[in-house]
C-alpha cells in the first residue's frame, strides 16, 4: 500500500477514537465502512494493530483497549493532543492535507495562509537537537548593519504567527553574587541563559563538534508556558493581567482565550472582562494593540499607561 494512503488510514483512525473518546473495534469497523477509502471491506485485527503501532512510533500517541469496558480501545495519553503539541499540529496539517488532496476539484476555493520556511535551517537545526550538538549560526539584527556570529545549543523551535524560532541556550562563568547552576552538563561555577534566534535573520548555519547535554529538567511547553508569543524576557515579570473586550471582541476571546490561564471575571450589559497570569511582553502588547478599540486593559496600572503611550505614538503618526 501507499505510503499516502497509509497516512489517510493513521489519520482517520486516531481522529475517530479521539472523538468517540472509546469504541469498540466493530464500531470502528462501522465507520471504516463508510470512509471511500474503505473499498467496502472491513479493516482486519491485524491491519488494526499494526496501524496502532505505526501511530505510536509516528506520533507518540499511544491507542490503548479497556477489557473491563467491552474491549473499547481510547487514547491513553489525550494530553499530548493539546492544542499547543507536536501531535495536535501534525494531526491538524495531515488532517486537513488529506482533505484537500481529495477536493483537488475544489483547489482554488481553498485558501491556506503560507508559513514561510527555510528547509535546509530547519533541517539542521533539527540534525543539531537530535545529536545534541551547538550550531554556529551569522545573524543579523534588523535594526543593525553588521551580522554577528554566535554559538549555542538549540533547545527548541516554536512557530508564532507564521515566524518560526529557535531558542538557544548559552552558558558562561558565574559573577558576582551569581549562583551557579549545579545540574549535569553543565560546567562547573557557570550560569546558563537563553535567546531567541528567527529563522528569517540567520544567515547561515552549521553544525559544530561540540557536545552538549540538554537540562533534564528543561521542558519547551513549560518554559513558554508564561508567555504569549515567542519573546521572553527576564526583566518582565509573571503577573496578573486583566483586560476588558466589548462587542464581538468578548465573543472571539471566549471561543479563542489569547492564553491558557484566561478565565472570565466580570461581565456587563456589552462587555466581558478576563483575567490571565503571564508575563506582558512585546508580543502580548502587539496583540492587544492589534484589537484597536475592542479591548481595554484594566491592571496593572504600568501596563495600562504602556498600552495608552503606545496608542497615543500610533496616533501621532496620522497627524
Amino acid at each position: 500500500m501507499k505510503s499516502k494512503n497509509l497516512f489517510r488510514e493513521y489519520i482517520w483512525l486516531v481522529n475517530t477514537i479521539r472523538k468517540a473518546r472509546k469504541i469498540s473495534l466493530a464500531d470502528i469497523n462501522s465507520r471504516w465502512m463508510e470512509v471511500s477509502f474503505s473499498d467496502g471491506k472491513e479493516m482486519a485485527r491485524s491491519t488494526f494493530n499494526r496501524h496502532k503501532d505505526a501511530i505510536e512510533d509516528m506520533f507518540g500517541i499511544l491507542i490503548k483497549c479497556d477489557v473491563n469496558d467491552g474491549y473499547k480501545y481510547y487514547i491513553d495519553n489525550s494530553h499530548v493532543l493539546h492544542e499547543d503539541s507536536v501531535q495536535r499540529w501534525m494531526l491538524s496539517t495531515l488532517t486537513v492535507s488529506n482533505v484537500v488532496a481529495e477536493s483537488m476539484s475544489l483547489q482554488d476555493r481553498i485558501m491556506l495562509e503560507p508559513v514561510p520556511t527555510d528547509d535546509e535551517l530547519f533541517n539542521t537545526l533539527v540534525e543539531a537537537m537530535k545529536k545534541g550538538v551547538r550550531v554556529n549560526i551569522g545573524y543579523k539584527k534588523y535594526e543593525e548593519n553588521q551580522s554577528k556570529r554566535y554559538t549555542f545549543a538549540p533547545y527548541c523551535v516554536k512557530l508564532f504567527k507564521r515566524r518560526w524560532y529557535v531558542l538557544a541556550q548559552f552558558e558562561r562563568e558565574a559573577e558576582g553574587d551569581e549562583r551557579p547552576m549545579q545540574r549535569i552538563g553543565l560546567p562547573k561555577g557557570y550560569v546558563e541563559y537563553y535567546r531567541m534566534f528567527s529563522f528569517d535573520r540567520i544567515l547561515d548555519i552549521q553544525l559544530t563538534d561540540e557536545k552538549f547535554t540538554i537540562d533534564p529538567d528543561f521542558s519547551a511547553e513549560d518554559y513558554f508556558r508564561d508567555y504569549y508569543g515567542a519573546y521572553i524576557s527576564d526583566t518582565v515579570k509573571k503577573e496578573r493581567v486583566v483586560i476588558r473586550a466589548f462587542g464581538k471582541e468578548r465573543f472571539y476571546l471566549n471561543d479563542l482565550p489569547i492564553h491558557e490561564s484566561q478565565s472570565k471575571v466580570g461581565e456587563g450589559d456589552n462587555y466581558v472582562d478576563y483575567a490571565m497570569m503571564l508575563c506582558p511582553t512585546s508580543d502580548f502588547c502587539a496583540h492587544l494593540l492589534s484589537r484597536s478599540n475592542q479591548v481595554q486593559v484594566l491592571q496593572p496600572q504600568w501596563l495600562v499607561d504602556r498600552i495608552k503611550q503606545m496608542h497615543t505614538e500610533a496616533l501621532e503618526r496620522y497627524k
